[in-house]
């Protein structure tokens, strides 16, 4: 089949990246991206980091274009419907776009609060768009009394944060017994817990919040808390997770639900029945895929990183024969500042069952956990270290034995000890992947 004109589902930094590698490729036909936000792709961190803090407008995060596009936008519009027989998305406008291949880059959104009414409370925020950052950004502006954050993943640990630096009282309540404790284990939760505490965070641990509720006029006054506790609180920011924007894709016969979009590690989407849905690919955040580093375990990233090496990968293999089709293996890395500590890491946490200090120390502050799964190494933490995990990475495809050897000057006296992973629940999900508390460090 001719390809003379692809589809770009989901003006994202994956949408964008992969357009811009479909030209350099050498791709000469119609390229249209489609995308239900008015805005060209921006840069969403800056949006929990600098946006906030009033260092960055959101104007100023639209990300570059590396290249020529010559590409048809469809902005402000979104996808409602697939028909796979006949090649088109249909638009809630009611246009029919046609297409000869289809790539799928739409993304995650941010969980809703549960209760319509009183997420629709004025003070109740996400965290997720350039207007969502407008909007918190305006709120905290204003000083309010105290801001309650639910959810203790990264977003929802950014964003207190954000609030210490601004000497406003924040209380974050967290079903967990740490911060982080489910993206990254007791370990690095732990010291979290120290971090937020030392700042000055009133910090709910094993707490759920039950119910927000509003004055006469409207706005949000106080929460109620699982642990007994009423909590007065002008501002609520919601970091509950992320879903996968797939309804659109209802009835079109590919595999999708809210935890994304099943493919395979060649970026071609599967339908329902199992098989490869001819002529159609995914890519970033709303992708769900089995990752050949690790048993063919499926994952879903909501990194920027991946997004933008999966996007290069579907590309590449939306002008290749199959047999010159490239696998999607890259590790993942995510990072985060917050409480003055950079953290970032680097492999899967997902599935480790132990846990060590390879470098460091907790109490200085500076150290690699490593992570470890049935006797191998599978990912690595880092808290102000993050010149390291290059190598560590290298470790990690090459499926070392854990706890791997490096003999670094900074590493453990004595043998070392690793500990039980003791991830929430009894499971490990991956660093940025679902199902944390957050949907960020991507795009």
């Amino acid at each position: 089949m001719t390809t003379e004109k692809i589809v770009v589902v989901g003006a994202s930094l994956a949408g964008l990246r992969a357009a811009e590698a479909l030209r350099e490729l050498g791709f000469t036909g119609a390229v249209t991206l489609i995308g239900d936000e008015p805005h060209h792709p921006y840069d969403r961190p800056p949006l929990s980091k600098a946006v906030l803090a009033g260092r960055l407008s959101t104007a100023h995060t639209q990300l570059p274009q590396l290249r020529r596009l010559d590409a048809e936008w469809l902005l402000g519009v979104a996808a409602t419907g697939l028909d796979l027989h006949r090649r088109q998305v249909a638009l809630a406008d009611g246009r029919r776009v046609g297409f000869d291949k289809l790539l799928i880059t739409t993304g995650t959104r941010a969980r809703r609060w549960r209760d319509p009414v009183e997420s629709a409370l004025t003070g109740v925020h996400l965290l997720r768009t350039r207007e969502d950052a407008e909007r918190l950004r305006a709120a905290l502006t204003a000083r309010p009394r105290r801001v309650l954050v639910v959810g203790g993943g990264f977003t929802g640990s950014e964003v207190a944060s954000l609030c210490r630096d601004l000497d406003l009282a924040v209380t974050l309540a967290h079903r967990d017994g740490a911060p982080l404790a489910g993206a990254l284990g007791a370990a690095v939760g732990g010291f979290a817990t120290g971090l937020q505490r030392e700042a000055g965070v009133d910090l709910r641990l094993n707490t759920t919040v039950e119910r927000l509720e509003g004055d006469a006029s409207g706005r949000l006054r106080r929460a109620r808390l699982s642990d007994g506790t009423a909590l007065e609180a002008d501002v609520a920011v919601v970091a509950l997770g992320a879903v996968g924007n797939v309804e659109w894709l209802a009835g079109s016969g590919l595999a999708a639900d809210g935890r994304g979009l099943l493919c395979d590690a060649r970026c071609r989407a599967r339908t329902a029945d199992g098989g490869v849905a001819e002529a159609i690919y995914a890519a970033g955040d709303v992708a769900r895929w089995p990752h050949p580093l690790y048993d063919g375990r499926l994952v879903r990233l909501d990194h920027w990183g991946n997004a933008v090496a999966q996007a290069r990968v579907a590309a590449h293999n939306m002008l290749h024969r199959a047999v010159d089709h490239r696998e999607h293996r890259e590790l993942p890395t995510f990072w985060s500042n917050q409480f003055g500590v950079n953290l970032k890491s680097v492999g899967l946490t997902a599935g480790a069952d132990q846990v060590v200090i390879n470098q460091g120390s907790l109490d200085a502050r500076k150290f690699v956990a490593a992570h470890g799964r049935r006797g191998r190494l599978v990912a690595a933490v880092a808290v102000d270290s993050p010149r390291v995990l290059d190598g560590y990475a290298a470790l990690i495809e090459a499926r070392v034995p854990f706890p791997p050897t490096i003999n670094a000057t900074d590493g453990p006296a004595g043998p070392p000890h690793p500990v039980p992973a003791a991830f929430p629940g009894g499971h490990a999900v991956p660093a940025g992947g679902h199902h944390r508390e957050d949907d960020h460090d991507h795009r």
